[in-house]
């Protein structure tokens, strides 16, 4: 649904993006990380419309997003955007952005108003219809800049930072919305970085750095050759506790038993995301390919 090869942007003698590839498929949530600058944003704004590259190709839904205006219009006709600043109306009602952004998206008539009631059930907003978004909460401004996106039923989601200051039950309820627009076909594009969100979506993982997506895979794939840790305390005063940064427990606690030491309990901390995450500023560029591939 979005195949983008070898997308390039240059700002002066910088190349903000330097040859990113990515796709997404229909009933996928890929989740993109990365650290500030690695180049997420710009390749939004790419996809969004906003910023043209300097090389590359961008096909949205089978179609050529950069050949031509006509073109990038056509292909964006598929995609539904939650960007990370507002772009709501605030003196308009919930009812009334949704209205809008449903007839923009060719919407009309009886369909127009049964997306609406839809996507505010879905997003637990109806109770909230007939409110200005400027009275609003931020967490339930979220909800309505989501629900923008969702409105149409695009096939193709992009949603960045959907959550950002948002509360727990704004976040449980957008979560639970991407979800099911994946499990009914939506490609799905998340930013986010809160981790935690894309263990609870099980969304797949791309990660960007410098400009480039440097490895994409399952969280399971990404993060089986980080080093997790091994706690192990003992009984004696002289070294109570013992903590390892560990590939394999198994043969480090069998390597403490060898040596006679006798522990009172053992427990064992699995890599996670944020290891992941901060393994983005240690690992070579060809180190993280390798391990994506093994």
């Amino acid at each position: 649904m979005l195949i983008s090869e070898g997308l390039v942007k240059r700002y002066g003698g910088r190349r903000v993006l330097d040859g990113f590839d990515l796709t997404v498929g229909s009933g996928e949530i890929v989740g993109l990380i990365g650290h500030n600058g690695a180049g997420k944003t710009t390749f939004v704004e790419i996809v969004t419309g906003l910023v043209r590259p300097d090389a590359g190709r961008l096909r949205i839904g089978g179609l050529d997003a950069l050949r031509s205006a006509r073109s990038g219009r056509e292909a964006r006709r598929r995609l539904g955007v939650a960007p990370q600043e507002s772009a709501l109306y605030g003196a308009a009602t919930v009812h009334e952005n949704l209205r809008l952004f449903a007839g923009l998206a060719g919407l009309r008539g009886p369909r127009r108003q049964a997306e609406i009631d839809r996507v505010l059930d879905e997003l637990r907003l109806t109770e909230l219809a007939d409110r200005p978004v400027a009275v609003l909460s931020g967490g339930q401004r979220r909800r309505v800049q989501a629900a923008t996106a969702m409105v149409a039923s695009p096939p193709l989601l992009l949603l960045d930072e959907p959550t950002a200051g948002a509360d727990p039950a704004t976040r449980s309820a957008l979560l639970a919305a991407v979800k099911a627009r994946a499990e009914a076909g939506a490609a799905v594009l998340y930013t986010t970085h809160y981790l935690p969100e894309l263990v609870d979506l099980d969304a797949t993982l791309a990660l960007a750095r410098a400009g480039r997506v440097i490895a994409r895979g399952t969280r399971h794939d990404l993060t089986r050759d980080l080093p997790g840790e091994l706690r192990v305390t003992f009984t004696d005063a002289a070294e109570p506790e013992l903590r390892l940064a560990t590939t394999d427990p198994g043969a480090d606690l069998a390597a403490l038993l060898a040596a006679g030491r006798t522990p009172a309990s053992v427990d064992v901390r699995r890599p996670s995301l944020d290891d992941l995450y901060r393994s983005l500023g240690d690992h070579p560029t060809q180190e993280i390919h390798d391990h994506a591939a093994a």
